[in-house]
């Protein structure tokens, strides 16, 4: 049965058909408002994707409800995960906009099991180490900190 608050979106979206159980998904953990599955795409054994079991198409849309949710089910699941795998570390990552290369428009949280020199995701590769991050003092953090600090407070 539609929905009929659904948006042509969330009607279309991979996360809600599996959300729906019109897509077959390996689920290995679910509750009122949150759904954990194995991802298709396994760059190492055990990455799972969480997503809220509402239609939200970046962080920013969240309300603090589902945010509180998924993070407790991304500790539930980074739990199991080290307890099933052995990681040598763990990435958990959630990606927003075509910029920072989110590929499906429905929030979601990647865990992924790492393993030393697997080579996936390097947040700053070496030869870019200079050039990717710049150093401040303490000073300047202050100085470009007071917006954002200001930003947080409002609703």
């Amino acid at each position: 049965m539609l929905d009929r608050s659904m948006t042509p979106h969330d009607i279309d979206c991979v996360f809600c058909r599996i959300i729906r159980g019109e897509l077959d998904s390996a689920t290995i953990y679910e509750d009122e408002s949150t759904l954990a599955f194995m991802n298709l795409h396994q760059s190492n054994e055990g990455h799972v994707l969480v997503v809220p079991k509402r239609h939200f198409e970046q962080i920013y849309d969240l309300d603090e409800e589902t945010a509180s949710a998924l993070a407790n089910t991304v500790c539930k699941v980074a739990r199991a995960v080290r307890r099933v795998y052995a990681p040598d570390g763990l990435s958990i990552w959630q990606s927003n906009g075509p910029a920072a290369f989110q590929e499906v428009p429905h929030v979601h949280w990647h865990v992924l099991p790492r393993y030393n020199d697997d080579g996936l995701l390097v947040v700053y590769p070496k030869e870019l180490a200079g050039r990717a991050r710049r150093e401040y003092s303490l000073q300047s953090l202050k100085r470009i900190s007071i917006p954002l600090i200001e930003a947080v407070k409002k609703k």
